[in-house]
C-alpha cells in the first residue's frame, strides 16, 4: 500500500490547485485523474474569458489549466496518476483505484481532498419525450466533439437551457456555420452569466426565450425537429401553444450535478439543494479528513473561483495531516428570504474573516444582503441586481458571531 500525506481525487483546476494548496505547507501530495492529461474539463474549453480574476489576465480554458500544470510539474513534490479510475474512498482514508501503468492501486491517506467536478443532466434526467434519434447531445458533450475531435454535429441547432455552456456552444456552432435557430429556457430566467447571454447571443442574432421547454422530438435515424410550448408558473407546458421547430440538432444545457458518488456509503453529509458535501470554512466535510471543493461541491460560474476555494481545501487538508487544523466551534450556516443555499454551512473559526458564498433564488434588484448571528446584524451589503446564475459573496468577521448565522435578502 502506498501513502501520501495528501491525496486528491481529480486533476481539472480544483485538484491542480488544491495540490499546489496543500503543497505550501510542505506535504506529500497525490493527483489521481482519470483522464489521459490534467485540466479536467478546461481542456475542451477553447474559448477565453478565463483566468481574469486568478492571474491577472485572459486566458483560454486549456492555457488556463497550462499555467497550473507547469506549476505541478515544476514543484517535483506532486504524485502525478493519469488514466487512473477511482473506484472507492473509504472511512478510514484508504483510496482504491485502477490505471493501466500501475494496475491496481491502494493509496493511504492523513487527508483527501474531493476535487471530482461535475457532470451533465442527460435527456433521461429530464424524461425528454418522443423517439430517440441521432443528433441529440448535452451541450459539453458537443463541445467535445467540436473542439477537440474536430467534428461538426449538426447544421441547425436548437438549445434547451441557457446554462453557461449552452450560451457558448451557441456562439460556437454558429461560428462553425451552424444556424442556431432557439435558445429556449424553462425558467423565466436565464441560468448563466449576463456576459455570455450578451457575447454569445446577442451578439449573433440568437433568440432566447424564456418560459418555454421541448415538450417532445420527432425524427426517425436523424432528429427533424422538436415541439416546444410555453409553460406556467408550476412549470408545466401548454400544449395548446405548441409549436415544431425544424432542426437536426438538440443540445441540452439543463443543468450540472456535482459527481458525488464515490462517497455513497460513506458518512459525508450531502447538501440536498448543492448535491455537494456539507462542509465549513476550510471545506472539511462531515467526514474528518476528507475536503471537497471545486464543482463537486457546489457549480461554479467562474473557474478562477474554483481555484480560490480548491487552495483553501488544500491547505486545510495539509494541516490537518500535520495535525494543526484548528476548529474551536461550529456555527451553522442558514439561508432564508430568497438565498436560496449559502457555503460553508458551517463555521468553526472562533476569529479571522470568512467568506459565505450563496446564490438567489430568482433575479432581485436594490437588495441588501443581511448576516446575522444569534438575531444581531454581522454585516449588511447592498446590491444592485442579483440573479440565481451569477455566484454572490459577503465577507464576515467570525469573531463577531455568537452562535448560529442566518443569511437573508431585505429591502434597501
Amino acid at each position: 500500500m502506498t501513502e501520501f500525506d495528501v491525496v486528491i481525487i481529480g486533476g481539472g483546476p480544483a485538484g491542480m490547485a488544491a495540490a499546489l494548496g496543500a503543497r505550501k505547507k510542505g506535504v506529500s501530495v497525490a493527483i489521481l485523474e482519470r483522464d489521459t492529461r490534467l485540466g479536467g474539463i478546461l481542456n475542451q474549453c477553447i474559448h477565453n474569458g478565463f483566468g481574469l480574476h486568478y492571474f491577472g489576465e485572459e486566458l483560454t480554458g486549456p492555457e488556463y489549466a497550462a499555467r497550473f500544470s507547469k506549476q505541478v510539474k515544476e514543484d517535483g513534490g506532486i504524485s502525478v496518476f493519469l488514466e487512473a479510475m477511482v473506484l472507492s474512498l473509504s472511512e478510514d482514508k484508504i483510496v482504491r483505484a485502477v490505471s493501466p501503468t500501475e494496475g491496481y492501486l491502494e493509496i493511504k491517506a492523513k487527508a483527501i481532498v474531493l476535487a471530482m467536478g461535475c457532470r451533465e443532466r442527460s435527456s433521461g434526467a429530464i424524461a425528454l419525450a418522443g423517439t430517440r434519434p441521432a443528433g441529440i447531445y448535452t451541450a459539453g458533450a458537443a463541445q467535445r466533439l467540436s473542439n477537440i475531435s474536430g467534428c461538426l454535429v449538426g447544421k441547425e441547432v436548437v438549445i434547451l437551457g441557457s446554462g453557461d455552456i449552452g450560451l457558448i456552444m451557441a456562439r460556437r456552432m454558429t461560428a462553425e456555420g451552424a444556424k442556431v435557430k432557439l435558445v429556449m429556457e424553462i425558467m423565466p430566467f436565464s441560468s448563466g452569466l449576463k456576459r455570455n447571454i450578451v457575447q454569445c447571443l446577442n451578439d449573433f442574432d440568437i433568440p432566447l426565450r424564456y418560459s418555454t421547454t421541448v415538450t417532445r422530438v420527432e425524427g426517425k435515424n436523424r432528429l427533424t425537429g422538436v415541439y416546444i410550448a410555453p409553460v406556467d408558473e408550476k412549470l408545466r407546458p401548454d400544449l395548446s401553444k405548441e409549436e415544431f421547430i425544424p432542426c437536426d440538432t438538440l443540445l441540452l444545457s439543463v443543468g450540472l450535478i456535482p459527481e458525488n458518488d464515490l462517497l455513497t456509503g460513506t458518512s459525508v453529509a450531502i447538501s440536498p439543494i448543492t448535491k455537494g458535501a456539507v462542509v465549513d470554512e476550510h471545506r472539511q466535510t462531515s467526514l474528518a479528513g476528507v475536503f471537497s471543493a471545486g464543482n463537486v461541491l457546489h457549480v461554479h460560474d467562474l473557474v478562477d473561483n474554483v481555484s480560490e476555494e480548491a487552495l483553501i481545501a488544500g491547505e486545510a487538508a495539509a494541516l490537518y495531516a500535520l495535525g494543526e487544523l484548528k476548529g474551536d466551534r461550529s456555527f451553522a450556516v442558514e439561508p432564508s428570504g430568497g438565498v436560496r443555499y449559502a457555503l460553508p454551512q458551517r463555521i468553526t473559526a472562533a476569529e479571522g474573516k470568512v467568506k459565505i458564498y450563496f446564490r438567489v433564488d430568482k433575479v432581485y434588484k436594490g437588495r441588501t444582503v443581511a448576516v446575522t448571528s444569534l438575531g444581531e446584524v454581522v454585516k449588511r451589503k447592498k446590491t444592485a441586481v442579483m440573479a440565481p446564475g451569477e455566484m454572490q459573496n459577503v465577507e464576515i468577521d467570525a469573531s463577531l458571531l455568537k452562535g448560529d448565522v442566518k443569511i437573508f435578502l431585505e429591502e434597501q
